[in-house]
């Protein structure tokens, strides 16, 4: 392995800082759980997980969380995701390619709104009416 010089050092250091915040829970609002089972991971998850970090960067979307889970139960619709946003139920998409990833971050992280067509499981009616009283 070749030298370092002390200004590269300094830049990785400066990287792995910024890596270790996202991790940091302490300011984060919203998290994204993505199942990342043997049947979600071969459906294409972790493709749908560099893609939520990508976009999050992209559109500079620091107080989002993204974890990993087992399987979710709903191998029929993988890569799943669960979305958690504060003053919203909690949303399982399914079907959530890289595409459909980005679409989650623009509209629903960041506009609170809903990304239909890839809904999976969410609350009944009456339980979502009950949280918005």
């Amino acid at each position: 392995m070749a030298k370092m010089t002390l200004q590269e050092l300094r830049a990785l250091r400066e990287q792995k800082r910024k890596e270790m915040k996202k991790r940091d829970l302490s300011d984060k609002t919203m998290q994204v759980v993505i199942g990342m089972g043997t049947c979600g991971i071969a459906a294409g998850a972790k493709d749908t997980l560099n893609a939520f970090i990508q976009e999050l960067e992209e559109q500079q979307v620091s107080d989002v969380i993204v974890t990993q889970t087992g399987c979710m139960g709903l191998c029929y619709v993988e890569p799943t995701i669960e979305v958690i946003v504060p003053g919203m139920p909690n949303i399982i998409y399914g079907k959530v390619d890289p595409e459909v990833a980005k679409n989650i971050v623009r509209d629903h992280l960041m506009n609170k709104k809903m990304v239909s067509d890839h809904i999976f499981d969410r609350p009944a009616a009456d339980i979502i009416d009950q949280g918005r009283k």
